[in-house]
């Protein structure tokens, strides 16, 4: 099998602000790839003006482009519930507004029973005090957001928030989930 004959899925997830998921993301072995954007709301074509406002209901969300045979859904959901606070209603730290929400558009049936699956696993096993409030919804529109949002992390590296808060969920994730490492991050 080449690669150009593997079937990829697409996992969309929500955890606070894109940038920290988009930087996690890209290190994972199987991932393809990671575009940050919008979900969840109700208007069309929002831009990251418009949503920051929390009027247009998307969460800012990455879609990832991953081969299940390299890594599985629920693995991806392992991470996502790792590097975010799940517990916080419309809150990731200081970030605050439904845009922040913990969100997870499934994109189909078996996704769906995957991820109330790991949410169980992961109230059972305690990873956290508080109840998980992460939303799942079914598959619905994702727009891309801009170009200067897209590869955030990687190319702002010195950017203040990048180093405050993207890199600390970066260095987690490495400690964490070492072993699902890119062999080329």
């Amino acid at each position: 099998m080449t690669d150009t004959d593997r079937i990829l899925e697409d996992a969309t997830l929500g955890g606070g602000c894109f940038w920290c998921l988009e930087a996690v993301y890209q290190e994972v072995r199987g991932v393809a790839s990671v575009v940050s954007g919008y979900a969840g709301g109700h208007v069309n074509d929002p831009d990251y003006r418009h949503v920051c406002t929390g009027t247009t209901g998307h969460a800012e969300v990455v879609r990832v482009r991953f081969d299940p045979s390299i890594v599985s859904y629920a693995d991806l959901l392992r991470v996502f519930f790792t590097i975010h606070d799940p517990t916080t209603l419309n809150r990731q730290g200081y970030d605050a507004g439904t845009q922040y929400r913990s969100f997870i558009m499934t994109h189909s049936p078996e996704q769906a029973a995957t991820a109330r699956d790991v949410m169980k696993e992961v109230a059972e096993a305690g990873w956290y005090d508080d109840p998980l409030v992460t939303e799942v919804v079914e598959d619905g529109a994702f727009y891309v957001a801009e170009l200067e949002h897209q590869n955030y992390y990687r190319d702002n590296p010195k950017q203040r928030y990048c180093q405050l808060v993207v890199a600390p969920k970066v260095a987690k994730w490495r400690k964490t989930f070492g072993d699902r490492l890119r062999r080329s991050a």
